[in-house]
């Protein structure tokens, strides 16, 4: 039975219940807490599935991570060789401090495919850039100025680079992307965290982004991969090491093209992928966790290549039978 027919519902339940055990803790400023809890009521569920699940992109490698490491085995199934086997990449909260102090973004996620559908990339940088299925053809490349690029992306939408509006991370190490960027006339809008968020705003049309550049974690590249192959979009990236340690990593895992440009199809390869997201904090795309007296309400993006379809899932989650429920 294909991924999607079998698990939707399931791995919409998954990242429910992970934003739910974030939500709870937004604005608290424990962002070790938040992710805790949502690592951990993901895990929980995930075990109740029936697949022989493998983490490939997670919360880190197994001495670094107690749940969810890469190379994890999750399901009610795992270790069964007659069970389907799926391969998982999980963000149980993407947007850490954004819960913590109660910011809009926070989101939880999984991407999943068949055995080998998702690269198992290494915790380091990669350096990238997100464009909707509008550009995806336009001649965008990393090693191009930033100036080239935007010329290329503006003339696939049909209007001026002054027209364009820009997702980056504020980080130091993107001070000359940014002042590249504002050379040109581009708007930008710099955000704090969420850089798989804004790669999947710059796929959805009507979001007022038409890119996201910049260089952020591989693993979140991996799951932006996930996404744009179900939405159209389109990434670029390249693994980007900073020390001895990035370059040791990339070896330990068996990537033996380094300096490798990769595309969606490069970095999510799979014919079954799936994409959930369950917005934690509120943001343009999804609506935050709710809570109300007698329960709460999450709001969910899945998203089917196999299907090509796109759901948001409005969800009330009832737990006193006896309180109204208000749907406004």
């Amino acid at each position: 039975m294909p991924l999607d027919l079998e698990f939707e519902q399931h791995f919409i339940r998954v990242t429910e219940l992970a934003a739910v055990a974030a939500a709870k803790t937004m604005g608290n400023g424990d962002r070790e807490q938040a992710d805790h809890v949502a690592v951990e009521a993901m895990r929980t569920e995930l075990d109740t599935v029936e697949m022989a699940g493998r983490i490939v992109i997670g919360e880190g490698e197994r001495d670094e991570a107690p749940m969810l490491y890469v190379g994890e085995e999750v399901g009610a199934l795992k270790g069964r060789d007659d069970a389907q086997g799926v391969d998982i990449a999980v963000d149980p909260l993407e947007g850490t401090n954004l819960c913590a102090t109660g910011a809009p973004g926070a989101i939880a996620v999984l991407a999943a495919a068949e055995r080998g559908g998702l690269l198992h990339a290494p915790d380091i940088y990669m350096d990238k850039i997100v464009v909707g299925p509008t550009a995806r053809n336009a001649n965008v490349h990393l090693d191009a100025p930033v100036a080239e690029n935007l010329r290329s992306i503006a003339n696939a939408y049909e209007r001026d680079v002054d027209e364009l509006t820009i997702v980056v991370l504020e980080r130091e190490r993107h001070r000359q992307l940014i002042t590249d960027i504002r050379a040109t006339g581009a708007r930008i809008r710099l955000i704090g965290d969420g850089d798989l968020s804004a790669g999947i705003e710059a796929a959805i049309r009507g979001s007022g982004v038409h890119a996201a550049i910049g260089i952020g974690g591989a693993p979140e590249g991996v799951v932006t991969a996930a996404a744009m192959r179900c939405l159209g979009g389109e990434i670029y990236a390249r693994l980007t090491p900073l020390n001895d340690h990035h370059r040791k990593r990339i070896e330990e895992v068996g990537i033996d093209e380094p300096d490798r440009l990769y595309t969606a199809a490069d970095l999510a390869p799979g014919k079954e992928i799936l994409f959930c997201a369950t917005g934690v904090t509120g943001s343009r795309m999804l609506d935050g966790v709710r809570f109300f007296g007698g329960g709460h309400r999450t709001s969910t993006l899945f998203m089917s290549l196999t299907q090509q379809t796109i759901r948001f899932v409005d969800t009330i989650h009832r737990e006193d039978l006896g309180t109204p429920v208000h749907f406004s």
